[in-house]
């Protein structure tokens, strides 16, 4: 029989809490132990006042997971996750946990706005059809993975969402990846650039795929990066994905 104990792992949406979900913020408010990243923490430390807290940095995911499954066992706990739990979050690493302990607790994912759609809104309507997102984040994948699915994408028509760009130690990534896709695209795509989104000190740059470079001094790991294709235009600040409807109607 399960026990009493439940497991959330909670996609906290990708900064202010009016962007979290109603749902997001019950679970939380409900839960007895909160787990998560220093900065995530930071971002609902509203919600946390009479709670169990236990944070850790960067790289610390599986630490986390471990004490997670533990404690529910007996107990309702969160595992937060900023955006959307499975777009580079927590739930893969505590389902995975879960499943090698034999955790006979019932587990919900509970989804969030992930950056791509944060961001895509702050730059107008960039995606609109379909997407590829990138992380290059070479932490847990092989650059030359992530190098040969850059070369796959950029020579396709996909709109382009770059996750985890650069950091301190891998600071060449980002540029590595820009000249991949500039092979293969033309130099006039339009590209945004947001960092801190919905969060304080927001910055948003729209420029194009040929001076993108030109602002990699901001990039960092809170910027997430929209390329546009060959139906993207800029206008009036804004970055529009045509679907299709210039072709089919008058308007």
């Amino acid at each position: 029989m399960p026990s009493q104990g439940k497991l959330y792992v909670v996609g906290i949406g990708p900064g202010f809490l009016d962007y979290m979900t109603i749902k997001a913020k019950e679970v939380i408010l409900g839960s007895e132990y909160i787990i998560g990243n220093d900065l995530y923490l930071e971002q609902i430390k509203a919600l946390l006042d009479g709670k169990k807290v236990i944070s850790g940095g960067m790289g610390t995911e599986v630490e986390k997971a471990k004490k997670a499954v533990k404690l529910a066992e007996s107990h309702v706990v969160s595992v937060i996750s900023g955006g959307d739990a499975n777009v580079y979050g927590m739930a893969g690493i505590v389902l995975e946990v879960a499943q090698k302990k034999g955790l006979n607790v019932e587990i919900e994912v509970v989804p969030g706005v992930t950056a791509a759609t944060a961001v895509g809104s702050r730059l107008g309507a960039p995606i609109m059809g379909d997407f590829v997102v990138i992380s290059l984040s070479d932490l847990l994948t092989p650059w030359e993975v992530i190098e040969k699915r850059l070369k796959s994408v950029a020579s396709t028509d996909f709109v382009t969402i770059i996750y985890n760009p650069k950091s301190r130690k891998r600071n060449t990534n980002f540029q590595k990846a820009i000249k991949i896709i500039r092979e293969h695209r033309s130099k006039n795509v339009p590209v945004g650039i947001v960092k801190n989104c919905m969060r304080d000190g927001e910055n948003v740059i729209i420029t194009t795929l040929g001076e993108v470079l030109e602002y990699d001094n901001i990039v960092n790991m809170r910027t997430t990066i929209i390329i546009g294709n060959s139906e993207s235009i800029i206008w009036n600040n804004k970055i529009i994905t045509r679907r299709g409807y210039h072709r089919k109607y008058t308007y």
